[in-house]
């Protein structure tokens, strides 16, 4: 059985609406996009301050990086630059740093570097800190207010992530909606529109990110996304090769449309269209994993945990997300613009998103897990806050899609009065075809002389055929609308499937903010490590602490700035400056140090510094002999009664 569908009325065009809304307001409340490397830790620490100027600066991330020869930038209190410019590959094992030399001979002041880079997972990320070397100063450096992958190029590029996602969608989707539920639908205009235009919008969305992804990545100009020289560094890249893969895979899928749309909606022999729809079934399926491959290969699921099962697992969500989202795009059309949709289409696409549903939520169970790794990351990083919305649209959008499936059931079994009336409609059938065959010459004599009366009347008079053209277009909505108000089920169902597209909408936007900020477990490692490292030791560089104290009486305010040197397990020499609160030399009569290891019950162990000059002590051989948490005690006395003791836990060894 079939029916005939009204065009798009006002209620499609009032949630359409709504769908916009709310996704411009999610994009517009959207944050620049952050990525999944994070930095976890630098040497010198943000705001520290040295006694003697390093060989050079380090920096620490939680995940794999791509550094250029300027992705670190180190630069003086006057804004020029003190790095030599070479970048260091310092990684060992699960440790990513990098580091660049300083140049010889720095002087004391503040130093601002400047980082920017693009992590595995293909977004780009940057950070400034400082750190003084002798005493802080006043620093001309200027730092841009516009963070990586933001601005005008980052709105653009984030826009043309989500017209992917939703091409892709509605390509592979539909194709799969007609092969697997409606094979009649290949030749269906409206339908076939759908799905080129799902093509057109994957393929223009891909030739905009692979303009803009060199400066995306780099300046933020719009300008430079026709630089030649830019896109050939891009086209090196993993994320240009996955681009580029795209657009070559998008040749095969136009391929598979024209054959659906063709030779497949030609085709009249049963034993030869099962054939084809074999071949395109596995051609088709091919292409579209492979098309959904290119976000898994250079994306989240490259990188971080388990990368081998969670890249098959990512591309077996994004094709139940296309068989699901893009088939409901289709059969919304298909309900609005097609003349006629048979019931069991929608009975079959009913059990195919039941099945992409089941695959979702397999799938998005075990990326939730890898991405978030905690309770405390659901709620408390924007991740995991964005996770919870989109968990949230998904049971509404189940809500409605059972919704449509009751629909649906009511569709498939008529009630025993509907079973009456079609029982004595077949009987009567015989009765009335040729009394229907008379009143249709009849008619068809009468509107042949109305339709040469309407021409001679359009002839002699242009407004009467205007009017003619008015009733003409009136009878025809009040037949469609009899013929919608006469069908409530089918009524019912192409109301709900259209909310459900709407949700669907909002939800894919969702999806893409996902994809472009931070999952909630990497963001939980770097606070950690950024919080438990504080000022903790590298290798063969120096502990360097400030310690701020008040003994209460004169002169009782200032800071100590402690060096340890090499500041690991051995001999260190330590050094203790002590300052006044503007910076200047503070003399003291005593101060005495103490090193406690609670961990191993190690300590207190008192080391007496000696005087070398006014705010200057020091102390050689000073002996660590575990690594571990060391407690650092700090006594300072001002005076004969005036003194206080401050202290800080660091990492030594």
């Amino acid at each position: 059985m079939t029916t005939t569908a009204p065009r798009l009325g006002t209620a499609l065009a009032r949630l359409l609406i709504l769908a916009a809304a709310l996704l411009g307001t999610l994009l517009a409340g959207a944050a620049p996009a952050s990525a999944h490397a994070a930095l976890t830790g630098s040497d010198p620490k943000d705001g520290a301050v040295v006694a003697t100027a390093p060989k050079e600066v380090n920096l620490t991330f939680s995940e794999q990086v791509a550094m250029s020869a300027d992705s670190i930038r180190v630069l003086d209190p006057a804004g020029r630059r003190a790095d030599t410019g070479e970048i260091r590959d310092l990684c060992s094992g699960s440790v990513v740093r990098y580091g660049v030399g300083l140049r010889a001979g720095l002087p004391d002041g503040t130093y601002t570097v400047a980082w920017q880079t693009v992590s595995a997972d293909s977004h780009p990320i940057s950070g400034a800190f400082t750190f003084s070397i002798g005493a802080p100063s006043t620093t001309s450096v200027a730092l841009p207010d516009q963070t990586a992958g933001g601005g005008l190029v980052g709105a653009l590029y984030g826009i043309s992530r989500y017209l992917s996602y939703a091409g892709f969608a509605v390509l592979v989707g539909g194709g799969a909606f007609v092969l697997a539920c409606w094979p009649r639908g290949a030749s269906v205009r409206p339908v076939q529109q759908t799905v080129v235009r799902g093509w057109l919008t994957l393929t223009g969305a891909t030739l905009a990110m692979l303009l803009l992804r060199n400066p995306y990545t780099g300046s933020g100009e719009l300008s430079d996304a026709f630089d030649l020289a830019g896109l050939k560094a891009v086209l090196e890249t993993k994320t240009g090769a996955a681009l580029t893969s795209r657009l070559l895979l998008l040749g095969a899928a136009a391929l598979f449309v024209a054959v659906l749309f063709g030779a497949y909606a030609r085709r009249t022999d049963p034993k030869e269209k099962k054939d084809l729809t074999f071949g395109l079934a596995i051609g088709g399926s091919v292409v579209a994993a492979g098309i959904a491959g290119t976000w898994a290969l250079a994306e989240h699921a490259s990188t971080g945990l388990q990368p081998g099962i969670a890249m098959p697992v990512d591309i077996l969500h994004l094709l139940a997300v296309a068989a699901w989202l893009g088939g409901l795009t289709v059969l919304l059309v298909s309900l609005y613009r097609a003349p006629s949709v048979e019931r069991s289409a929608v009975e079959r696409f009913s059990k195919v998103a039941f099945g992409a549903v089941a695959v979702l939520a397999g799938t998005g169970l075990y990326q939730s897990w890898r991405q978030v790794g905690s309770w405390s990351a659901l709620t408390g990083t924007r991740y995991g806050q964005l996770l919870l919305v989109k968990i949230g649209l998904m049971c509404v959008l189940l809500g409605i899609a059972w919704i449509s499936r009751r629909w649906i059931q009511r569709l498939a079994d008529p009630t025993p009065s509907e079973a009456a009336e079609t029982t004595e409609a077949n009987e009567a059938t015989e009765t009335t075809d040729k009394a229907e065959e008379g009143e249709e010459a009849q008619e068809t004599d009468g509107a042949d002389e109305a339709d040469g009366a309407a021409s001679e009347a359009e002839a002699v008079d242009p407004q009467r055929a205007a009017q003619l053209a008015r009733q003409r277009a009136a009878v025809a909505t009040a037949r469609r609308k009899r013929e919608r108000d006469a069908d409530p089920e089918r009524a019912g169902l192409r109301r709900s499937v259209l909310t459900e597209a709407a949700v669907a909408v909002v939800l894919l936007a969702v999806t893409t903010v996902l994809t472009s900020t931070e999952p909630g477990r990497t963001e939980e490692e770097a606070a950690q490590g950024t919080a438990a490292s504080g000022p903790a030791a590298v290798p063969d560089r120096p502990v360097d602490i400030r310690l701020p104290f008040d003994t209460g009486g004169v002169d009782g305010k200032g800071v100590v700035r402690l060096s340890l040197d090499p500041g690991r397990t051995g001999a260190n020499a330590l050094h203790l400056f002590v300052e006044r609160p503007n910076g200047k030399p503070l003399d003291v009569p005593e101060i005495k140090v103490a090193f406690t290891l609670e961990a191993k019950n190690v300590g207190p162990l008192p080391v007496a510094p000696d005087r070398i000059q006014t705010g200057h002590w020091t102390a050689s051989g000073v002996q660590i002999p575990m690594s571990g948490e060391w407690r650092i005690q700090v006594t300072v006395r001002t005076s004969e009664i005036d003194q206080t003791t401050i202290d800080k836990n660091v990492k030594i060894g």
